[in-house]
């Protein structure tokens, strides 16, 4: 779900977004290597890799590679340590609302600092903060100190470094790969985390027995010092001419959120995440189809291939993004993705098979691999430099907040009207108000670079 400016300019999407008022005059860039010969045969659907030749990138790339996998080591380990210490998963719940608020707050103000600050010196400082409350996630749970309030204090702290980090590192993919290149790029690294998903949450269940769970905490903080050495090795992202004399303050925040309404693109791109997530994520009711639907199945290996099929389909997506990858109607792909979400959905939700519903929700995580890829790509592309940082720090907040506030919506339709019938509902309100949205506004469907 997270760049030197092209030589070669964006202006075949000049006319699209100057008639929706996105446009923005990307800035030359140091010429990349030559082009690559066509692809042919297999390699025409393997993931395109023509932005890891670009060695800046690289570094930053390479570095996910890491921490995808310690993130969710810490991940896990935090509601376990929380279980643990009270045995109840209202607290697991309530600390998971504590890293909530400081990462929106401190997203939407990261965004802002984003477009006034070195970039690369605000991942220096945010990326050694992240390190550094790994390091004391261990010292605590090293020392024995059994205190829910000291985790959640942690937690925040951790939250709201990423919520600086995160708005400035997705802005600076656009200054390290051309325009061309954004949507390989954007696959390259939904790739790994999505690969860190599936991978992370099943190496710490290994790992808890055999090492304990403070090293849990150690082996993520050493992962970030290789994000840490990465950044390092970037060149200087300063802010355009201009921009670093303002204030990362509420007025700037509230001018993210006017460019955003005035720029159709760019709006309908956040409201298609909105609209997937938000009526089409149906996490909440796995439980209770594991439960109940899927009982013959086993209940455990039911509610563990439920919450792996989404990640692992992103993760094939990834793998075979080159078929999609190249596309140039970024719009028409990203309402294709929505509305190919909504629809395998639905069949999960009329599926009273396992390995069906399985299937269903691996294709959504395809669906929701090419929606994250061209996504990302239209709001580097379409947002001008000095408003990236804001731009990714709105899309942080999207982001993390859509999959909560289905859990609402789905847990208390799923007690109304069954599970069954709320997931199949929902996903077919995802079709309908995507489709009823791409025809009532046309600059999302008519976008392209």
């Amino acid at each position: 779900m997270d760049t030197s400016e092209s030589s070669t300019s964006d202006s075949a999407g000049t006319s699209d977004r100057a008639a929706t008022g996105a446009g923005a005059p990307r800035q030359p860039v140091a010429p990349g290597p030559a082009g690559p010969a066509p692809r042919r045969g297999w390699r025409r659907w393997a993931m395109d890799t023509r932005p890891l030749r670009r060695p800046a990138y690289r570094r930053l790339w390479s570095s996910t590679i890491v921490t995808a996998v310690g993130s969710q080591l810490t991940a896990v380990a935090v509601p376990k340590q929380i279980y643990d210490i009270t045995g109840s998963s209202a607290w697991v719940g309530y600390a998971s609302l504590a890293g909530l608020v400081p990462m929106v707050v401190f997203a939407l103000w990261g965004g802002a600092i984003a477009d006034v600050v070195d970039r690369r010196k605000l991942l220096l400082v945010t990326n050694s903060g992240i390190a550094v409350t790994s390091v004391l996630f261990w010292l605590q749970a090293a020392g024995g100190v059994e205190s829910v309030a000291v985790l959640m204090v942690l937690l925040a702290l951790q939250q709201a470094f990423f919520g600086l980090n995160s708005p400035a590192r997705n802005a600076s993919i656009a200054r390290l790969v051309p325009a061309e290149e954004l949507a390989a790029a954007n696959a390259l690294g939904s790739t790994v985390m999505q690969t860190g998903l599936v991978a992370g949450p099943l190496l710490a269940g290994a790992l808890i027995p055999v090492v304990g769970l403070p090293e849990l905490y150690l082996i993520d903080a050493l992962a970030l010092c290789v994000t840490v050495w990465a950044v390092l090795r970037l060149p200087a992202l300063p802010p355009p001419a201009g921009a670093a004399a303002r204030r990362a303050g509420v007025r700037q925040i509230a001018e993210g959120f006017r460019y955003i309404s005035g720029h159709k693109v760019l709006l309908l791109s956040f409201l298609a995440d909105i609209v997937a997530m938000v009526l089409g994520m149906p996490r909440a009711l796995f439980p209770q189809l594991a439960a109940e639907t899927y009982a013959p199945w086993g209940e455990g290996l039911a509610l563990g291939l439920l919450f792996a099929a989404i990640p692992i389909g992103a993760v094939l997506g990834g793998l075979f993004s080159g078929t999609f990858s190249r596309a140039r109607r970024h719009g028409l792909m990203v309402i294709g993705a929505v509305v190919a979400w909504g629809a395998a959905i639905t069949g999960f939700g009329l599926s009273g098979n396992l390995w069906l519903a399985v299937v269903f929700l691996a294709a959504a995580g395809v669906a929701d691999m090419v929606s994250m890829v061209f996504r990302g790509a239209i709001l580097l592309s379409a947002a001008t430099d000095e408003m990236r940082g804001r731009m990714q720090g709105v899309f942080t907040v999207v982001v993390a907040g859509g999959p909560r506030l289905a859990d609402v919506l789905h847990g208390t339709a799923g007690s109304a009207f069954g599970p069954r019938a709320a997931v199949a509902g929902g996903g077919l309100l995802v079709v309908t108000v995507m489709l009823a949205l791409a025809a009532a506004v046309p600059a999302l469907r008519r976008y392209r670079i």
